[in-house]
Formats: structure tokens, C-alpha cells, sequence
């Protein structure tokens, strides 16, 4: 089941990259397995996911140590600074930087371990009360502050756009993330790139992809609903 989900999905991705002009390379689709088993991950990978995608820490620490280390994991969810040490090395894109304390605890970290760690600023476009994120008329001055950190790369921007029953809905924010990115390129500030636009999940990533997504963040519709109990 797994496997046929990834697939539809995958089929559905390259649609979408071909309504919009763009070549499917220029997508990564992420299946968001949070909460979900060690095994379900394999029969994704099976079906030829690489990129993983995660919301706590100590899940993606376990995953990270029991499978095939070719993968690719990405931190989605919200980060604790305190949190930060065991991220730092494993997740190859921490996706919800949304404050300069944590870039500055992530910066440390790389520093220590002699790497170079790649963020996304999180922005907070629809200015929900229960989203994390920067705001957008403050994403400018996090970027400049972060950027000049030894050891972080920030590489683009990612929001989580509302719960909607109409993918269309949502087409204005992701419409407003693209248009911050292309405003904060054309100030060309060192060690700032903005070519990962990280916004669209099971509920709209076609939207995102037409307005500009580098990276979808897929779950259930790769695995199914969540289940919180565990």
C-alpha cells in the first residue's frame, strides 16, 4: 500500500511540474514519516523514496541509526534549542529555523562538529497564532543575522500553510513565500541562497509546486493517516 502511495504521489508530482513548465528535477518530494514504523519507511524506499522527512528529534535519531545511511533526512518540525545536538549531523536540512537563538545554538553545534549545517527560515506567512515561524515583514532581518554565523548555510525559506479543504485556498501564500524568496535573492546577502522553497503538503503540494515548491513535504497521503497514540 505503501509502495502504491509513493508511486501516485511521485505520478502526481510530475504532472504537476509539467502544467507548470518545470522539469521534474527541480522538485524533492519528502515522505514525512512521523510516527510511522521503520517498516512502512522500507516499503517507501522500495518504491524509490530516498528523502525522509521528520517532526521530533528522538524519531529521527532512531530511524536515522537503524536504517541504510544513503538516506536523506530532513528536520521538519518544530526545533528546541536544547534539542539541537542530536539534529545537527544527521538531518541534512533543518527546514523550521524560526528565530536567531536557535541559528545561533545550530551554529555552534556545526562548529563543534566541524560541518556545515544547511537551515531554511520558517515563515510564518498566514501569521497563524498556533504556527511557528517568523513573520513575513521580519523574515528579512532573521536572514541577515543568521547569515553571518560561522557554520550555517541558509539555502531558502519554508512555511506550513493552513488546513484547508480547497488546495486553492492556499495558492496566495504560496504565491507570497515565492515572492519573498525572489526579494531577498535580488539583495544578493552573503551566505544567503534561495533556491529551496520547502511548502505544499498531502493536502495541496500541487499548488505549491506550480507557485514555485522546490519541496513538497508528503505523509499521509504516502502513509496514511497518523497515529498519535504511540
Amino acid at each position: 500500500m505503501v509502495g502504491e502511495n509513493y508511486r501516485e504521489v511521485e505520478e502526481r508530482v510530475r504532472k504537476a511540474c509539467e502544467r507548470s513548465g518545470r522539469s521534474r528535477s527541480e522538485v524533492t518530494l519528502i515522505a514525512v514519516s512521523k510516527t510511522k514504523p521503520v517498516g512502512m519507511i522500507r516499503e517507501a524506499m522500495e518504491a524509490g523514496a530516498c528523502v525522509f522527512g521528520e517532526n521530533k528529534v528522538q524519531e529521527l535519531c532512531e530511524k536515522w541509526e537503524e536504517l541504510p545511511k544513503e538516506l536523506h533526512w530532513h528536520m521538519i518540525g518544530h526545533l528546541q534549542r536544547n534539542k539541537v545536538k542530536y539534529v545537527v549531523g544527521r538531518a541534512e536540512l533543518i527546514h523550521s529555523v524560526d528565530s536567531l537563538r536557535l541559528a545561533e545554538e545550530i551554529s555552534r553545534e556545526a562548529v563543534k562538529k566541524k560541518l556545515q549545517a544547511k537551515i531554511l527560515i520558517e515563515v510564518n506567512v498566514a501569521e497563524e497564532e498556533s504556527k511557528f515561524g517568523v513573520r513575513v515583514d521580519g523574515a528579512e532581518e532573521l536572514i541577515r543575522r543568521a547569515a553571518v554565523l560561522p557554520n550555517v548555510c541558509i539555502c531558502g525559506l519554508m512555511t506550513i500553510a493552513p488546513y484547508v479543504t480547497d488546495p486553492e485556498e492556499n495558492r496566495p501564500i504560496f504565491r507570497s513565500l515565492k515572492k519573498l524568496a525572489v526579494d531577498i535573492k535580488k539583495k544578493n546577502i552573503d551566505n544567503v541562497h534561495m533556491d529551496v522553497l520547502s511548502m505544499g503538503m498531502t493536502g495541496d503540494y500541487e499548488v505549491a509546486i506550480e507557485e514555485g515548491a522546490t519541496m513538497v513535504r508528503v505523509g499521509t497521503g504516502i502513509f496514511g493517516e497518523r497515529n498519535y497514540g504511540i
